[in-house]
């Protein structure tokens, strides 16, 4: 088991190997934030998760992070992350503590999104907005630093290969794409993969 200290500790210290983003492309990505929600719970760290709705315009159905673009009004990206968690989920910007940045993650529809990772306590009150999430649920880190539960594939995009990880169903849910990319970052920056 991962004290806090330690898991403020690793994060802290961190530094992500920068995806290759060639200037062109990078130029039309617009800037966007996710917050990568931890909690301790029942003797183990969960991470939170959403699935979109089925009306949404991207990613629909998908499991993702709270998050979005930023706006013109957020300081910076992790305003943007806890703002959007605030929209989508209804945690309060002031029981986060962000502890770290991952390495920003370009998105084939057209942003460049920076994980911010953030602790939150475990009996957080949610209040997930309907029109944007259909489902909330949390993934022991354990069962996600447990390589028979992923498998990878690469692809390639504006002339650039990316990993493309795919996690074993977890409740049924598909875990794959950005969402998976961003957590095997937080699994490598906690020393679990």
């Amino acid at each position: 088991m991962l004290e806090s200290e330690t898991i403020r500790q690793r994060l802290r210290l961190f530094r992500p190997v920068p995806r290759p983003v060639p200037p062109h492309l990078r130029a039309r990505l617009k800037p966007a934030a996710v917050l990568v929600p931890l909690f301790f719970r029942a003797g183990e760290w969960r991470v939170l998760l959403t699935r979109r709705t089925d009306t949404l315009g991207t990613h629909k159905g998908q499991v993702a992070f709270p998050g979005g673009a930023q706006e013109p009004g957020d300081a910076d990206l992790v305003t943007t992350a806890l703002r959007e968690a605030f929209e989508e989920l209804g945690i309060p910007p002031s029981v986060v503590e962000p502890v770290a940045t991952l390495g920003e993650e370009p998105v084939i529809s057209g942003y460049l999104v920076t994980p911010v990772v953030g602790l939150i306590p475990e009996d957080v009150h949610l209040r997930p907005a309907p029109a944007e999430i259909a489902r909330v649920f949390s993934v022991p880190l354990s069962w996600l630093a447990d390589p028979s539960h992923v498998r990878v594939e690469h692809r390639e995009w504006e002339g650039v290969t990316y990993p493309v990880y795919y996690y074993a169903p977890y409740e049924d849910e598909i875990i794959w794409g950005l969402t998976a990319r961003i957590l095997r970052q937080l699994l490598v920056a906690l020393g679990l993969a």
